[in-house]
């Protein structure tokens, strides 16, 4: 079972359609008991970094995905999800992450259109079992304004955007994050999602 974490931000629903597509239960839920049961989590977000961290506060999420990740259950992020991994967020203010991930979120700078909104071909960096179904050059689907930089052994794939080198997807351990959003990212993010699976099963 997947638990997608319900801390209000996000389409949690898309989220959850994604798994359902490809056979996975999930449980949207906040609820300590229900997370502890999880074979692998989901952290969603839309919206901005110290929203996101200020709500994992408010319900008590922190503490028990901290828990989690030193019990090596699989966490996912997927965009703002991603970067609150991160040791900490520069948007709007600086803002402490979770620190699952080494490196910060920062404003993009690029010679393109801010929010960086699209398709983009994933570069990959090294291998990682997230990438077993995908192939370099696959199209993702970004919507975003900030970045996150990560650690280099913790770079998994980034893409091209006018002229920067876009981090797209991270992991250390069980620890991964997508930029992108998996659950509109066509096949190529349902093949991802489905890597996801097997490292839980």
């Amino acid at each position: 079972m997947v638990v997608i974490i319900d801390y209000n931000v996000g389409n949690l629903k898309s989220v959850q359609n994604a798994f359902l597509r490809i056979g996975v239960e999930t449980i949207v839920s906040r609820d300590h008991d229900v997370i502890r049961q999880a074979q692998g989590i989901v952290l969603p977000g839309v919206g901005t970094f110290p929203v996101a961290m200020e709500n994992l506060e408010k319900y008590q999420l922190i503490d028990i995905l901290q828990e989690r990740k030193d019990a090596g259950i699989p966490i996912l992020g997927i965009c703002l999800g991603m970067q609150i991994l991160f040791e900490k967020g520069l948007e709007i203010k600086e803002t402490k992450g979770l620190g699952f991930l080494q490196g910060e979120v920062k404003k993009m700078e690029v010679d393109e259109k801010i929010p960086h909104m699209g398709w983009n071909e994933l570069c990959f960096c090294q291998q990682h079992p997230l990438l077993k179904y995908i192939h370099e050059k696959d199209y993702v689907y970004f919507v975003h304004s900030f970045m996150a930089f990560p650690a280099d052994d913790e770079l998994i794939a980034y893409c091209d955007y006018g002229g920067q080198k876009v981090t797209a997807i991270v992991a250390k351990n069980n620890v991964m994050g997508c930029q992108f959003h998996p659950e509109k990212s066509g096949e190529v993010g349902k093949h991802i999602l489905l890597a996801f699976k097997e490292m839980i099963s």
